[in-house]
């Protein structure tokens, strides 16, 4: 059973820098495709970054040039390295994963919110 889980979530000031960490276990098949997506409560989940099994990446527009996305490990592992951070990037985290969209061009995958796989979150808070 795939499972995902995230850490480096905290609390950090303005202009800051946080890396998120999402670790990947128990994959079946041999590629798939990964983002991370992020919640404010009483909102809808919302894509951040995503990248496809190809290794091209999508960002949403609020975090271009500030957030890069990445993989390590044979892919096990996925990172969020988040810079000048703003009091509106604050949010629950979540790591996603899905080997169905393996293929899929990065772009198509950033407002789906039907990955297969999900971790259970990572808040990160930024004040002003």
């Amino acid at each position: 059973q795939v499972q995902l889980v995230e850490s480096g979530g905290g609390s950090v000031q303005a202009g800051g820098s946080l890396r998120l960490s999402c670790a990947a276990s128990g994959y079946t098949y041999s590629n798939y495709s990964m983002g991370w997506f992020r919640q404010v409560p009483g909102n809808v989940r919302d894509g951040v970054a995503v990248i496809s099994s190809d290794g091209s990446t999508t960002y949403a527009d609020s975090v271009k040039g500030r957030f890069t996305i990445s993989q390590a490990n044979a892919k096990n592992t996925l990172y969020l390295q988040m810079n000048s951070l703003k009091p509106e990037d604050t949010a629950m985290y979540y790591c996603a994963a899905d080997p169905f969209f393996a293929g899929v061009p990065s772009q198509f995958l950033l407002h789906r919110n039907d990955f297969g796989y999900w971790g259970q979150g990572t808040q990160v808070t930024v004040s002003s």
